[in-house]
């Protein structure tokens, strides 16, 4: 399988919020944790680093997520957004319904979110996002935003135990999808919509609805590195 290109993203992307650094690592235990490794009040907001492979990916309520290497994409933003940290749930309810909306924009296929956590296709798991707050000090707050999506897996990638409750885009296409791709049309989705909500707003609970309607929420996913490329 082709391994995601950092250069190619970033170029891709333009101008952005959401992307406007890209990194992507061979293997770490969770972007999420890579990510808060990485933080300093002076990172720019809209980091997103990828990994291929995940040694300890991670859901809610700290579930394992299984992330077969360079077939799924496992990814964590940086974000700084203008919310309360009582409505911080609002990032998840919109980045679930972004990565739904983005599945059937793409690929046609109708993605729906099953409380609490999780997108589904075709009644199976497919995807899931994971948003955790972390105080900074003499600085804002960061919320490290993780999403893991199943893409290129067969059956036979997931244990016995998942089998029967998850699914990839491709199982549910019966075609391969190209990552690259469907990771810009993301990020791109989520840039957009990210500024709309969060990044000019101190209450985002109007904006948010108004964008999206009913919004509901989602979750899941995603140091050592054994080799990285990183884009400015």
């Amino acid at each position: 399988m082709s391994r995601l290109e950092a250069e190619a993203l970033r170029r891709a992307l333009g101008e952005c919020t959401i992307g406007c650094e890209i990194v992507v690592l061979e293997e770490t235990t969770s972007t999420n944790d890579a990510v808060l490794q990485m933080a300093t009040p002076n990172t720019r907001e809209g980091l997103v680093l990828f990994a291929e492979h995940q040694t300890a990916g991670r859901g809610q309520r700290h579930n394992r997520w299984e992330s077969a290497a360079r077939k799924g994409l496992w990814f964590s933003i940086l974000l700084r957004p203008i919310v309360d940290l009582s409505k911080s749930a609002r990032l998840t309810a919109w980045a679930a319904e972004i990565v739904a909306k983005t599945i059937l924009q793409e690929l046609a296929l109708a993605a729906t979110i099953k409380l609490p956590n999780d997108i589904c296709v075709e009644g199976k798991k497919v995807a899931g996002v994971l948003v955790e707050m972390r105080a900074q000090e003499k600085a804002p707050y960061l919320a490290i935003l993780g999403i893991g999506i199943n893409v290129n897996q067969t059956p036979e990638d997931f244990s016995e135990e998942l089998r029967p409750h998850a699914i990839s885009l491709a199982i549910a296409l019966d075609r391969p999808v190209d990552r690259q791709d469907f990771a810009v049309a993301l990020l791109h989705n989520l840039d957009r919509t990210y500024r709309e909500v969060f990044a000019s707003h101190e209450d985002g609970s109007s904006s948010l609805l108004s964008a999206f309607g009913e919004t509901r929420p989602i979750a899941s996913s995603m140091l050592k590195t054994r080799r990285r490329s990183r884009i400015n």
